[in-house]
């Protein structure tokens, strides 16, 4: 006869086989996430590499009266994205794919010899070397990045220029090519989006929306111009660089670039 009411826990038989031991997470596990803390960490605004000390030129585009609206705003950093994909997103691309001291010091000098625009370039520098110091200070444990710091930081041998020393970074902490490539992207067009909010050309609400909507485009310069080598780096919006080339004649700025 079958019983209509629930069994009494003191009835209930538990056999052992229907108990299990909570594995614990092996090394490679537990590494594997811990790497994906770094890898957001390093993506965080919060880190602080003075990246938002650099507008990528929308400053003096601004006073030049070449963006004067939301409208023009994002056509502003579709440009931009376009143009850090085709001359940087090789360099980020090499440096990540073999992400040693001996490669990453001919990308850098490489590139210093393509940036002609004094303003890039010397942002370039100061974002590459304050990112080099912070990698250090914080992700302690991978020694590579300490090796680097002590060998080269304060040297004259490398300028420290940006998108290398990001490709290296990203290749020592566990990116893979795709994302550091996709993150490099994330990173400007972060920057260039925050840079237009304290120029109050938009508010913050309003920048949160544009980049939702840049997003496809941001992807379309990913795949576009992804797994480049740098002997394929080429500059497409000349107009963008030379807008950035004035700031330095500006008589009034909040930028550094």
């Amino acid at each position: 006869m079958e019983c209509d009411y629930p069994a009494s826990k003191k009835n209930k038989v538990v056999h052992p086989v229907d108990c299990t031991m909570k594995e614990e997470p092996t090394n490679a596990a537990s590494m594997n996430q811990h790497s994906i803390w770094s890898q957001w960490q390093l993506l965080d605004s919060i880190l602080p590499t003075g990246g938002f000390a650099h507008s990528y030129g929308l400053e003096a585009a601004m006073q030049s009266r070449m963006v004067n609206n939301p409208e023009e705003l994002r056509s502003f950093v579709v440009q931009i994205l376009e143009n850090t994909g085709s001359l940087l997103l090789p360099f980020v691309y090499c440096a990540n794919k073999s992400p040693d001291a001996a490669t990453w010091v001919k990308l850098d000098r490489l590139l210093e010899a393509m940036l002609t625009n004094e303003v890039s370039r010397k942002a370039s520098m100061s974002q590459g070397s304050a990112l080099l110091r912070v990698a250090a200070s914080v992700f302690t444990e991978i020694q590579s990045l300490q090796d680097l710091r002590q060998m080269f930081l304060g040297s004259k041998t490398v300028s420290f220029h940006h998108a290398p020393i990001f490709g290296l970074i990203c290749g020592l902490i566990g990116f893979d090519s795709e994302t550091t490539q996709r993150a490099y992207i994330f990173v400007t067009m972060r920057d260039v989006i925050s840079a237009a909010t304290r120029l109050n050309l938009i508010g913050p609400l309003a920048a949160s929306v544009l980049q939702h909507q840049v997003v496809a485009d941001a992807e379309r310069m990913v795949k576009k111009w992804k797994d480049r080598g740098v002997e394929e780096a080429t500059q497409t919006a000349p107009l963008l660089d030379a807008l950035q080339g004035c700031h330095a004649y500006m008589f009034s700025r909040l930028f550094c670039s």
